[in-house]
């Protein structure tokens, strides 16, 4: 089994979108369901009433899965490695 670090609060990734305006993505870390090791919920950022693009999911073993119909596979792509690669700065 392979330790990850994973993303622990809050951020905003920037998703360059193919078919539309490039947009930033609210990442909330959220409680895992089942055995999950990993779940972040995924939103519109800066809206009042935010739209929830749907969640990407992390097992042991670092493999992702996205739980929802709003994002392509490259977007879904770009926000499973921004969660995977996050470094907080200072």
């Amino acid at each position: 089994m392979t330790t990850h670090s994973y993303l622990t609060r809050e951020a905003k990734a920037f998703v360059k979108r193919i078919n539309g305006p490039d947009e930033i993505i609210r990442v909330v870390p959220g409680n895992p369901p089942g055995k999950v090791a990993q779940c972040y919920q995924l939103y519109t950022a800066f809206d009042e009433k935010p739209d929830n693009l749907g969640c990407i999911l992390f097992d042991e073993q670092g493999y992702w899965i996205y739980d929802g119909d709003l994002l392509s596979i490259g977007e879904q792509e770009q926000l499973a490695n921004f969660i995977i690669n996050y470094i907080e700065r200072l």
